[in-house]
């Protein structure tokens, strides 16, 4: 039986997302993902359900303020809605599928990049170390939404309709939202990730040189002392954390990026192929069809939308990945004052 004060809270906290879901649906008519003025910040509206989609999930936290979705990692599911936001502290492969959309009560939400830096210092500021936590299995979580950690977000949402005031006030509510995530159920995930030596961490060092050399030969021995680990350990921490070896997380990387080219630049399959560091194309169309369901030229061609070229540079810049990786121990630093 609910008490008086969790009612008043879930009643806060639908009224809050009630009026978060109006202004999401006013900024995303007729577009799927919304790209915004501020640093970090997306939006997106989903009108129907719709099956699993591969994505790469970056360190952020997602929350849906109406609707549905769900992340697949590693054969587990993360259910999210508007009671529960979805928080990911590592650049992870997925399948993200809508659950619950329709066009009169769109799937309406937002993802928010994290800034591991940020948390660092966080933590570092907090009066008391908090009690040492037991070593984390997965970079997913899904935390309970609270009116503390909502409110800030709102307010970042809002400054969408006052953009002079964005550069000056972003800043400062985004540093707000990392301080209230620490005070979330997912605060062990956060603290684990940001702390420099943690297993978390040293993957994280792990996967932002695998995003930068992914056409190179992997040699697991060599990644393994570039972050200070054993080749054992690096692979039983990095399968737990992402749901696959380092080997299958380059192979996942080759492969899309691979999509990319033949979609946005018109690359035929051999050409993807070596490009993204493949010497054997038949070996690439086998792996690729068992990624994406069919071989190259057929799922190219199915992906292709009719209504033109630009529709495909826009699909496919979507699954490019980031010019530049700022790694871990960079994040680490402070900067000169």
């Amino acid at each position: 039986m609910q008490t008086s004060l969790e009612k008043d809270r879930r009643s806060r906290l639908a009224q809050m997302q009630a009026g978060l879901a109006s202004r999401i649906e006013r900024h995303t008519r007729g577009v799927a993902d919304c790209a915004t003025p501020i640093a970090g910040l997306t939006l997106f509206r989903r009108e129907a359900p719709a099956r699993p989609a591969v994505c790469m999930v970056e360190p952020s936290i997602v929350m849906v303020a109406q609707g549905t979705k769900r992340l697949l990692v590693g054969g587990e599911g993360y259910a999210y809605d508007a009671e529960r936001f979805l928080v990911t502290s590592l650049d992870i492969p997925a399948n993200s599928e809508v659950i619950a959309a329709s066009v009169r009560e769109p799937c309406v939400g937002l993802g928010l990049r994290l800034d591991i830096r940020l948390l660092a210092e966080l933590i570092a500021q907090a009066p008391e170390a908090p009690p040492r936590e037991r070593s984390l299995q997965t970079s997913v979580g899904v935390g309970s939404m609270t009116p503390a950690l909502l409110e800030p977000i709102a307010r970042l949402l809002a400054l969408l309709d006052e953009p002079a005031a964005i550069a000056v006030l972003a800043p400062l509510i985004q540093r707000e939202i990392h301080y209230r995530l620490l005070a979330t159920d997912q605060a062990p995930r956060l603290r684990q990730i940001a702390s420099v030596g943690s297993q978390s961490h040293r993957v994280a060092r792990a996967i932002d040189w695998l995003k930068l050399h992914y056409t190179e030969p992997l040699r697991i021995d060599e990644l393994a002392a570039r972050v200070q680990m054993s080749a054992s350990a690096l692979h039983q921490h990095f399968k737990q954390l992402t749901g696959m070896s380092p080997l299958q997380y380059q192979k996942w990387q080759r492969l899309n990026e691979a999509r990319r080219l033949m979609l946005s630049d018109g690359a035929d399959a051999a050409t993807a192929a070596f490009g993204v560091g493949y010497e054997s194309p038949s070996q690439f169309s086998r792996e690729y069809a068992r990624l994406f369901g069919a071989p190259p030229r057929r799922d190219v061609e199915a992906l292709r939308p009719r209504g033109g070229p630009s529709n495909v540079r826009d699909r496919a810049a979507k699954q490019r990945p980031p010019p530049r990786v700022v790694s871990r121990s960079d994040q680490m630093k402070t900067p000169n004052r």
